[in-house]
């Protein structure tokens, strides 16, 4: 049986929704997030030695990090929700799936990095924090943000799915990145909100939330 182990308002989240997607039976373990750090808790060092979440295991393996899960997942059905070898759509498909986590979540970071920066810092050292961070975001990290939501625009403009026509799991991983950025209110396009629309909607998505618990970017 799969288990996978998931760590609330994360990114664990998309595997669920994959599980529901392909129909493969699994089990939930669910791990809370420490309250003053929010980081994963250390009884997931456990399970992988980085402590990190998600992480699916099944029969003595053990699998971490979402875009290898796809696609061990994926391959276990069969191939479902991957385009054919060889065509325009699988090129995409290979792209996104890599540039969700390779390009997308890095400037998402460095926002919430920075945003929480001067809170977190000795009272006396705030306003320069604040400073500092002001300017990293305005001069770096916001530019950044603003060149990847262009881009998700115009790869959205001719078709209703990342990759084509046709839903693939290339959009369950970069429905991570996609829904953090819409939640953080940094500027959503209509092409974008009307794709993360399109995905909310899938009966597939509502069973996973209810089998993951609170998710923040719903």
């Amino acid at each position: 049986m799969i288990t996978v182990h998931h760590l609330e308002n994360s990114r664990s989240q998309r595997v669920l929704w994959l599980l529901e997607e392909l129909g493969l039976p699994y089990t939930v373990k669910r791990y809370a997030r420490d309250p003053q750090t929010m980081r994963a808790p250390p009884e997931l060092v456990a399970v992988h030695p980085l402590g990190k979440s998600p992480v699916l295991t099944e029969d003595g393996i053990v699998v971490a990090e979402t875009g290898a899960i796809v696609t061990y997942l994926t391959d276990r059905a069969g191939g479902a929700l991957v385009p054919a070898p060889g065509t325009l759509e699988r090129a995409r498909y290979t792209y996104w799936l890599h540039y969700a986590e390779g390009s997308a979540m890095p400037p998402l970071l460095l926002k919430l990095v920075f945003a929480r920066l001067a809170p977190q810092s000795p009272w006396a050292l705030r306003p320069l924090v604040r400073r500092i961070a002001d300017t990293v975001l305005q001069n770096f990290v916001d530019p950044e943000l603003r060149r990847h939501a262009a881009f998700w625009e115009q790869e959205l403009a001719d078709r209703p799915y990342l990759c084509g026509a046709a839903f693939t799991a290339a959009d369950i991983m970069m429905s991570f990145p996609l829904e953090a950025f819409a939640a953080r209110g940094t500027g959503a396009g209509p092409r974008v909100t009307a794709w993360l629309t399109r995905i909310h909607a899938r009966p597939a998505y509502r069973t996973a939330l209810e089998r993951g618990g609170p998710y923040a970017y719903a």
